[in-house]
């Protein structure tokens, strides 16, 4: 009994859920309805700097230091250029990274150890700047399907008119799914829809997105 009158006070964890929701979904429209009249150049150009604020977190891919050991000085050039350049990305974030990579294999190799040491928080902290940018990335989505409207594309090979813009029980579904929540919606709630809008937001990675469905 005191169970279901605290349910009918406070609502029950679902219902909790989607109240904190709310305010996400009405900030998310409030963007979408302000990119209407930005141009497709602005909003791609958002898109391209989470992107590339997001590359600092993938893998370092380098050769070996035996490889890297057999070089020319042209090549080692290269690497010490492109592994210095990650450094200075993540220096932000990580003050004590080497603020200078030269062309040697020593100092390759010293760069390459610093970030081995901490890659393990990158999980971490991707999770964190997807969580920050998800209601303008959902706004971008959402504003993708609307620009879409009345045009023709072709699923498998049949002419399809696009007539679909995300509701708000999408945008709450979206939400739900990118924190790895499970996601309950009925035949013609959109399941389709709603999965893009977690599949672009964790795409910006640079890392495989799967979403499975039932």
């Amino acid at each position: 009994m005191i169970k279901w009158i605290l349910q009918k006070i406070v609502g029950s964890k679902h219902q909790r859920e989607l109240k904190r929701m709310r305010p996400m979904v009405a900030r998310i429209n409030r963007i979408e309805e302000s990119l209407q009249s930005e141009s497709r150049e602005a909003v791609l150009s958002k898109v391209e700097g989470w992107q590339e604020h997001l590359r600092r977190y993938l893998p370092l891919e380098t050769a070996t230091k035996r490889e890297i050991e057999k070089l020319d000085r042209d090549k080692l050039s290269e690497m010490a250029t492109s592994v210095g350049e990650r450094m200075r990305a993540l220096r932000e974030e990580f003050p004590n990274l080497p603020d200078r990579v030269t062309p040697d294999p020593e100092s390759i190799e010293n760069a390459k150890e610093s970030f081995r040491g901490i890659e393990d928080r990158f999980p971490e902290l991707r999770q964190k700047y997807l969580e920050e940018i998800l209601p303008d990335a959902f706004a971008v989505v959402k504003n993708a399907a609307r620009r879409l409207v009345g045009q023709t594309i072709d699923v498998c090979d049949q002419p399809l008119g696009w007539d679909m813009v995300h509701f708000d029980v999408q945008l709450f579904g979206g939400i739900a799914l990118h924190r790895k929540m499970i996601a309950e919606m009925q035949t013609g709630e959109g399941k389709t829809l709603v999965a893009t809008l977690p599949v672009f937001l964790n795409a910006l990675t640079g890392l495989g997105v799967h979403v499975v469905t039932v």
